[in-house]
C-alpha cells in the first residue's frame, strides 16, 4: 500500500517557476514508478511526467518536454516535478500516481495509487 500527497502548488505569473512535491508513504515506495498527471477544468486527465523506481528512466508529455523536470529521493520517499517557463495552459490541477511497472504508454486507469492533487494556477 501507498499513500500519496501533494505540495508546492500555488498561483504564479507566466514565466515564474513552481516545484511540487509528492510525498509517500509505505515501505515500497522505491519499488513505484511515479507519475504526474493534470486536470484542467471541463477537461480530461492528462499525462505530465513519469520515472521509474531507480529514477533512471523518465519520460515527459510534448507539452511540458524542456520545461518540466520530473526526479526522485527515495531515501525521502519523495518524487519532484520542477516546473519552469509556466504558461497559462498550465494551469491544473497536478496528481501524482504510482504503479509497479514502469510504462511510457500507461493511462490514468492504469495507476493504483493517487494523491488528492494541488492547484497551480498561472496568470497571464
Amino acid at each position: 500500500q501507498v499513500q500519496l500527497k501533494e505540495s508546492g502548488g500555488g498561483l504564479v505569473q507566466a514565466g515564474d517557476s513552481l516545484r511540487l512535491s509528492c510525498a509517500a508513504s509505505g515501505r515500497t515506495f522505491s519499488s513505484y514508478s511515479i507519475a504526474w498527471f493534470r486536470q484542467a477544468p471541463g477537461k480530461e486527465r492528462e499525462f505530465v511526467a513519469v520515472i521509474n523506481w531507480t529514477g533512471s528512466n523518465t519520460y515527459y508529455a510534448d507539452s511540458v518536454k524542456g520545461r518540466f523536470t520530473i526526479s526522485r529521493d527515495n531515501a525521502k520517499n519523495t518524487v519532484y516535478l520542477q516546473m519552469n517557463s509556466l504558461k497559462p495552459e498550465d494551469t491544473a490541477i497536478y496528481y501524482c500516481a504510482a504503479k509497479r511497472a514502469y510504462s511510457q504508454a500507461a493511462s490514468s486507469n492504469d495507476y493504483d495509487y493517487w494523491g488528492q492533487g494541488t492547484q497551480v494556477t498561472v496568470s497571464s
